[in-house]
């Protein structure tokens, strides 16, 4: 039955609110800007995606944040039912550090330009650094960036190392880390498969970890810290 569902509805209306979605992005945010047009349409294609999937959602600590403070959130990457759990449920204006190969996706890929959203170039240092100094252009009149540290989405659900572009954006630009963490989308829809699996989603937001006066020597133990709190809140079997 689930099977059926997932082909027969599920599929065809998640493309449909896809395809709209990106139309309406890619036509009104060069008018209008992306402040509106990039952010609002894709935040309830993101919570009509994981009702549609069938997924219960919980969320908790809006309020230890500021929704016109800029801020730079870091969260575990456990699959790709986290960019609508977040995109729909966190209710802060946000862009995304994506990678470039998502880029390449029809009309999804132009959208999330348009929208403002930055792809990251590891192709040498040269574009890796051209590329954060695009993600500091979206960090503006408190419109927030969201960054998965580990780079990927996770094999097994449990969390991989850090990387420390996220923390070089946040002392560049004296902005608050909050650690975000991300529990059940491993087992709504598991990497390289497509089968979904309705579930229990939460997202936890944690105390903004101020940045000022901190410098490059202090990134090894910010990302220590927040790793430990993001690892602290998941779920036992993610541990």
């Amino acid at each position: 039955m689930l099977f059926l569902y997932q082909w027969i509805i599920f599929g065809p209306l998640f493309f449909l609110l896809t395809l709209l979605t990106a139309l309406l992005v890619m036509a009104m945010a060069p008018l209008f800007g992306s402040r509106f047009w990039g952010y609002y349409p894709p935040r309830w294609w993101s919570r009509l995606t994981c009702w549609l999937a069938l997924c219960r959602v919980k969320s908790r600590g809006h309020e230890k944040l500021d929704p016109r403070r800029s801020y730079i959130f870091v969260a575990n990457h456990q699959g790709a039912f986290d960019i609508f759990l977040v995109y729909g449920f966190l209710n802060q204006n946000v862009k995304w550090m994506q990678k470039q190969s998502l880029r390449k996706i029809p009309f999804v890929g132009f959208a999330s330009e348009k929208a403002g959203h930055v792809f990251v170039d590891n192709t040498n240092v040269a574009k890796r650094t051209a590329s954060i100094e695009k993600a500091k252009e979206q960090i503006v009149d408190g419109v927030s960036m969201v960054v998965f540290p580990e780079g990927s989405r996770s094999h097994t659900g449990k969390m991989g190392p850090f990387k420390r572009g996220a923390y070089h954006i946040a002392l560049d630009l004296k902005l608050p880390i909050v650690p975000l963490t991300v529990n059940g989308p491993y087992d709504v829809l598991k990497r390289n498969t497509l089968r979904l699996h309705p579930s229990k989603m939460e997202l936890i937001i944690h105390e903004p970890i101020p940045t000022e006066g901190l410098t490059e020597s202090d990134i090894p133990e910010l990302i220590s810290r927040s790793r430990k709190i993001i690892y602290d809140a998941l779920w036992e079997k993610y541990k």
